[in-house]
């Protein structure tokens, strides 16, 4: 790591910075995660379960996509292979 350019210490230019507090430490991160998340599901037309938050569910003709999210596992489940296949690229991006 070295210290972002324009804030080079010149007395000490190969000296490295200190991350005091870094996000995964913070109260708010898993929560601001999770709303990103959602967000991102729900703008692909998935709908949050209401007995379970952590389920989000997607339904388009015949086709359904159940999408699992639990601390860091993601399990997702549908009845076509092919849709599968295309929201994990999209995922990917």
């Amino acid at each position: 790591m070295r210290q972002l350019p324009g804030f080079v210490d010149p007395h000490f230019p190969r000296h490295v910075c200190k991350l005091e507090k870094p996000i995964y430490r913070l109260k708010q991160a898993p929560r601001a995660w999770f709303h990103k998340f959602s967000s991102f599901l729900l703008s692909h037309g998935f709908v949050c379960s209401s007995p379970d938050t952590f389920m989000s569910v997607y339904h388009h003709g015949s086709t359904t996509m159940i999408f699992l999210l639990y601390v860091d596992d993601i399990i997702l489940t549908g009845s076509s292979s092919p849709v599968l296949h295309n929201f994990i690229f999209v995922l990917s991006y």
